[in-house]
């Protein structure tokens, strides 16, 4: 699972991440929501070792991303605007990872299969679309087969059938006993994929809670979002 505790994070005098408590349980499909800009990438960052934080914690069943001995083989992750290096073939780079953390050939071949990209797998990555891109990206957190995976906005850039997949699949990768945390603003897809949902606005979380909780006294989640974000925009970072 996943634990996080006030965490904050700075650049400055500019406070982006501002004491942000929550947890992801197996099992369940988590969204994390708020408007572009409100500290969603930042906290996943922080929360994958790439940034560190000011304050607080970012645990991983117990531990710090950088502390896990074969990350792949735990948590699976895709950031928003991460991709491999585009003169390299998808199998390639995807080969690097998996002898990376010890996972075998036959894995990258599956995984290939899986999103749909086995017959494309030799083509090199600039000469793939947004969608086929965002696939690949999918293909990697996949790679480990791990306990817990971390998407920030997979959706973007598929296809209405790729949507469909990454909704039906993320369920059934959560119904296996797996912990799911999805970060999104696209309110309408969340209220069809996740069971709980973590708001956060101005780099602070705002709500917590399962989605009936979170959409309690409102007409869908979209609504209930605007209402605890007050509809800001959010402060880049």
């Amino acid at each position: 699972m996943i634990e996080i505790s006030g965490l904050t994070k700075r650049y400055g005098a500019k406070l982006a991440v501002d004491e942000v408590t929550f947890s992801v349980h197996p099992g369940r499909v988590t969204g994390f929501l708020g408007p572009n800009g409100a500290g969603k990438s930042t906290t996943l960052r922080m929360l994958l070792g790439l940034d560190h934080p000011t304050s607080g914690t970012a645990l991983i069943n117990g531990k710090r991303y950088r502390d896990l001995r074969f990350p792949l083989r735990t948590v699976g992750a895709l950031l928003d605007g991460a991709g491999p290096v585009p003169e390299r073939r998808a199998v390639d780079h995807l080969t690097w990872m998996a002898q990376s953390n010890r996972i075998s050939r036959r894995r990258v071949r599956e995984v290939l299969d899986l999103v749909g990209l086995a017959d494309a797998a030799k083509k090199q990555v600039r000469k793939y679309s947004l969608g086929m891109t965002q696939r690949l990206g999918i293909a990697a957190a996949l790679l480990g087969n791990p306990e817990i995976l971390v998407l920030d906005e997979p959706v973007n850039g598929l296809d209405p059938d790729g949507i469909r997949w990454v909704r039906g699949f993320l369920r059934q990768y959560a119904a296996s006993g797996r912990a799911v945390l999805v970060s999104s603003h696209l309110m309408a897809e969340m209220a069809d994929t996740a069971d709980d949902a973590v708001v956060i606005a101005r780099g602070r979380i705002v709500a917590h809670g399962t989605l009936k909780e979170i959409t309690d006294g409102h007409e869908s989640l979209e609504s209930a979002f605007f209402a605890l974000t007050g509809g800001q925009a959010g402060v880049a970072w």
